[in-house]
């Protein structure tokens, strides 16, 4: 343990000498250390763009798939029905007649003051036939209507009071599907299941003073209306989902006149996804090419920068091989000509003009170039980013591997510089108690002097 002896005897500052001896020792340590900080810096960073590169792969996949950028926009010509394009919709021009729209089924039971019943047991029955049994809390036609909702059997019931004239507070039980569609219809029985197998439980919705306010039923359009090809089409929902492939329809009214529907190519969407995978390379080489430039000092005698990439042939092999990827032709045509592009600083660019113009006056040909450019960049990106055989991948391994090397460097120095710090304050330990002793012989011998000639002077007198 170090402790102070500064001073004991000697008058030294033996901590301040100790402490510039070690300064001195501990060069090589520090040097150590500051190389530690670097390689972590730059681990850091090639782990942020191997990710990136990562990414890269995935998205670029995405586009070497034919029907990449294969985006379609729908659009009616009534604010009833409403087209929806996804993945796999092609171009699209067609008549539609909304017959119907899906609707709940409904009930409203015959007003009463109690149920009849204490504790009220009924059968549900779906569309299917299946019944199930419901017991309420008790008579009262809040704990009713509970029951059912609680159930679990597609009915959302709710107590409503209404008052005869001149009569007491009753209440009637609207019932109603929680799902559109025919096979949402349901009966509700007085009754236990067994009841409804003998035909003894009475059907609510067919009681006195009950009705069915609405019977559940399917939206249904026609297709090619009024000809030999006529096509009922039926949904549960009013949304027809994949009534053409990757096309939706959703009716909001119906309309005994045909409404058109009309799939196009969405020229913006197209050239907007394109524009993001391009500016997602060009992002990548900016960061690269940033990483790679030094600063240099701006006066004489000034510190010059170098960037945390400089020097690194891997990422340089990387920012070379992404660029070629996107530039060179595909099968003698270069990927300018859709509006991609670098420019002689290195910069990727995209020009969405060119890019737009181009789908227009052939899609299949841009689908087929951009194709071409993603298979590139994906091979490239997979080559530098795969987590096992990946370039990049391995160039991140070999820093860390440094750094653990030069950790251990760091362990070893530590145990030495703890070792020549205890040697040297155990010298100035043993300087201060030498100098001690010699100070006291000194003092004994003065004192022995001063009494010899003390007692010389006793005896002349």
């Amino acid at each position: 343990m170090a402790f102070s002896i500064d001073g004991l005897v000697s008058g030294l500052k033996t901590t301040e000498i100790i402490k510039a001896l070690m300064d001195v020792q501990a060069i090589p340590r520090s040097l150590l250390s500051a190389k530690v900080t670097d390689k972590n810096t730059v681990i850091s960073q090639l782990q942020t763009l191997n990710t990136s590169i990562q990414d890269l792969a995935t998205r670029a996949e995405k586009f070497t798939r034919p029907d990449a950028v294969a985006l379609f926009a729908g659009r009616s010509s009534s604010d009833a029905v409403t087209v929806s394009a996804g993945a796999g919709a092609a171009a699209l021009s067609t008549e539609i007649v909304v017959d119907r729209l899906a609707q709940a089924h409904a009930v409203v039971t015959a007003a009463f003051d109690t149920w009849p019943d204490d504790p009220p047991v009924l059968t549900v029955e779906n569309a299917a036939g299946e019944r199930v049994q419901v017991t309420a809390a008790s008579a009262s036609a809040r704990d009713i209507a509970r029951a059912l909702t609680d159930a679990g059997v597609g009915i959302t019931a709710t107590a409503v009071p209404v008052t005869a004239a001149g009569g007491p507070q009753q209440h009637r039980l609207q019932l109603t599907a929680t799902e559109t569609g025919a096979d949402g219809a349901f009966r509700v029985y007085r009754g236990d299941i067994a009841a409804v197998e003998a035909g003894t439980a009475a059907d609510l919705s067919t009681l006195p003073g009950a009705a069915v306010i609405a019977t559940g039923s399917d939206a249904q359009v026609r297709l090619w209306a009024g000809t030999a090809a006529e096509q009922v089409m039926t949904s549960a929902t009013n949304t027809f989902t994949g009534l053409f492939p990757g096309v939706d329809v959703t009716v909001s009214k119906a309309s005994a006149t045909p409404v058109q529907l009309t799939v196009e190519a969405d020229t913006e969407a197209r050239t907007k996804a394109a524009g993001e995978f391009v500016n997602g390379i060009a992002s990548i080489l900016a960061r690269i090419a940033k990483g790679s430039t030094a600063t240099v000092a701006s006066a004489v005698g000034g510190t010059t920068t170098l960037g945390v990439f400089t020097g690194d042939s891997t990422v340089r092999a990387l920012r070379q091989a992404l660029s070629e990827a996107v530039q060179h032709p595909i099968d003698g045509v270069s990927p300018s000509t859709i509006g991609i592009s670098i420019d002689r600083y290195g910069v990727l660019a995209f020009d969405e003009k060119k890019f737009a113009d181009a789908m227009t006056a052939d899609p299949a040909a841009v689908a087929s170039l951009l194709s071409g450019v993603a298979a590139r960049v994906q091979e490239t990106s997979e080559t530098y980013s795969d987590r096992y055989e990946g370039l990049l991948t391995a160039r991140i391994t070999g820093q860390q591997d440094e750094v653990k090397a030069l950790g251990e460097q760091i362990v070893r120095w530590d145990v030495r510089l703890a070792q020549r710090q205890a040697s040297l304050e155990r010298t100035y330990a043993r300087l201060e108690t030498m100098m001690s002793q010699m100070q006291a012989q000194s003092s004994y011998l003065a004192s022995q002097l001063d009494s010899l000639r003390s007692s010389g002077s006793g005896s002349s007198s």
